[in-house]
């Protein structure tokens, strides 16, 4: 993810995007890696000119291109370099002075109750063997930096650093998920709900299970038809309701989910009477597009 704000250093990124061309690139590189050659024609336009658009694209940080043996050639092949831009205006960044902030690595869990297929992994080697989730339970878990399930829960114990005189006024979790079919899929709807202190905030559907190249991350020894890399996504509960990269989930606000304790519960799961039961895949710290845990941030004021 990208976090831009309205220094004058992130101008080339929104140079870049300033462009129909351009933003047209992007939708052509959201379905697949294209080369220059193939983007022309797609666009109706000269090489020369697509390679321009490219560089800024390239500047910014939004495309990145590898020479890639392909058909008996070498191709510079372009490819999506970020999946989500997030720009912070100022009166976020002042609230972002009064924040406490906690990674939680994702084999942390406190409670869960998963179904195959399954497994969890370090960035050293899979934890046990495929689809027993006995070893969910292994003591090694808590060095996890993928764990994947076809439907259940796993829960997570976060402590409240608020002080007496802080009152919590929005709080932000930042993840990296996905779908779990059998192998991978990019077309595995999957309904994945969020609930905090027991609280249910809200369902997203993850699109799906993503294994057309390795994650950014992701360690070289992980097998090559499994479950690559996922979607950053940043869930938000505040005052006007809860939120999922900034699109509504429901109506329940930060002062609906009881933050007033020492610890808060933070569950994500696949529930058998979803309409979409497509397992899920939690990315942490050496695996995926996103070298991170997951962060819990809370706003507060005093």
């Amino acid at each position: 993810m990208i976090r831009a704000n309205t220094d004058t250093a992130w101008l080339p990124l929104y140079e870049a995007l300033a462009s129909s061309v351009r933003l047209s690139i992007i939708d052509l590189l959201a379905a697949k890696p294209m080369n220059v050659k193939e983007l022309a024609e797609a666009l109706e336009l000269s090489s020369a000119i697509v390679t321009m658009h490219i560089r800024k694209l390239e500047k910014a940080g939004l495309v990145e291109s590898k020479m890639v043996r392909k058909q008996g050639g070498t191709h510079k092949m372009c490819s999506l370099a970020e999946h989500d831009i997030v720009i912070e205006l100022p009166h976020m960044l002042a609230e972002q002075k009064k924040m406490h902030e906690i990674s939680v690595p994702i084999g942390h869990y406190t409670h869960f109750d998963v179904q195959p297929t399954c497994g969890i992994a370090t960035t050293e080697k899979l934890i046990g063997q495929f689809d027993d989730p006995r070893f969910f339970m292994e003591p090694e878990r808590m060095n996890a930096g993928i764990l994947w399930f076809a439907k259940g829960f796993v829960e997570y114990k976060v402590p409240n650093y608020l002080l007496a005189n802080q009152r919590p006024t929005a709080l932000e979790i930042t993840l990296e998920i996905g779908s779990e079919a059998p192998g991978t899929n990019v077309n595995w709807p999957s309904d994945i709900s969020f609930s905090l202190n027991g609280v249910p905030i809200g369902t997203w559907t993850s699109p799906g299970d993503y294994g057309d190249k390795r994650g950014n991350f992701t360690p070289d020894w992980w097998f090559e038809k499994v479950n690559q890399y996922g979607l950053l996504k940043v869930i938000r509960i505040q005052e006007d309701g809860s939120f999922i990269d900034g699109q509504r989930m429901s109506g329940v606000t930060i002062g609906d989910i009881g933050l007033d304790r020492n610890h808060w519960t933070f569950r994500l799961a696949v529930e058998e009477d979803a309409a979409h039961v497509g397992g899920l895949t939690i990315f942490g710290k050496g695996f995926g597009n996103y070298n991170q845990d997951m962060v819990f941030r809370v706003y507060y004021q005093e």
